[in-house]
């Protein structure tokens, strides 16, 4: 029986990954650090999961010599690139990739649990939701970010987290991710993944997932089928689901 849905944030809920650049780029030059990170750079430095963890490996391996002075440094750094991002996305910036709110809804009307599993800090994550779902209208039941899990991804740590507080077992859920990374940690965790090819994750082989799409796809605008399960209509819906799993559980 499906129970919950587990989301991954960034390149799954939303395209945030280039607004975290701009947010980091915008901190490089309010703290007169002479840094700034293009598109290319970005996407090779996102196979480092966790911003924090993220600029740790760009100032040892690119500004070593540097390291004793900007160690230091470092939270502050990445605070005020939390702060920044936030108020990019409070600027608007930011919506839902397709078929997101309409699965959530579909999934919340009929009382299944809802989750976020992100290695992005919980600040990251609050300001994406209160921006989407607005009026305090917050669908998720449990919110685990990657602070709050001992390892980050690939690792299934966030994940397990997210399933011990919803309360559900793993083959009662969904996991949504976009990444090689996250897939594996959803899998590790016992979850069945879907994958959807977001902007940073294009070169991705995204194996391991049950079923790859371009997203999840909208009544008036279908999804792309890129390997696994079809859904009617290349659209996701909640009834399209509980079928797979239907069928999951008979040929168990």
């Amino acid at each position: 029986m499906l129970r919950a849905l587990i989301f991954d944030v960034d390149g799954t809920l939303a395209e945030t990954e280039d607004l975290h650049r701009q947010a980091f780029n915008q901190a490089f030059a309010e703290m007169a650090l002479p840094w700034s990170w293009d598109s290319a750079f970005y996407a090779d430095l996102l196979a480092v999961m966790g911003g924090k963890e993220r600029l740790a490996h760009y100032v040892e391996t690119r500004h070593a010599g540097d390291l004793p002075a900007l160690r230091p440094r470092l939270a502050e750094i990445h605070d005020r690139k939390t702060r920044i991002y936030g108020e990019l996305v409070e600027d608007g910036r930011l919506g839902l990739r397709p078929g997101i709110a309409r699965l959530v809804a579909e999934a919340r009307a009929a009382g299944l649990r809802l989750a976020v599993a992100s290695t992005t800090s919980r600040p990251n994550v609050e300001a994406l939701l209160r921006m989407n779902f607005p009026r305090g209208d917050v669908p998720f039941d449990v919110i685990a970010c990657g602070d709050e899990a001992a390892r980050k991804k690939p690792a299934p740590d966030v994940f397990e987290l997210a399933l011990a507080r919803l309360g559900v077992d793993a083959s009662e859920a969904i996991a949504f991710e976009d990444s090689v990374a996250g897939i594996r940690s959803a899998l590790d965790a016992g979850l069945p993944v879907i994958a959807t090819r977001s902007r940073y994750t294009g070169t991705h082989r995204l194996d391991g997932a049950f079923s790859a799409v371009s997203d999840l796809g909208e009544p008036d605008a279908p999804h792309t089928l890129l390997s696994g399960t079809a859904w009617p209509g290349h659209v996701v819906t909640l009834a399209g689901l509980r079928a797979w799993q239907d069928t999951r559980e008979a040929e168990a």
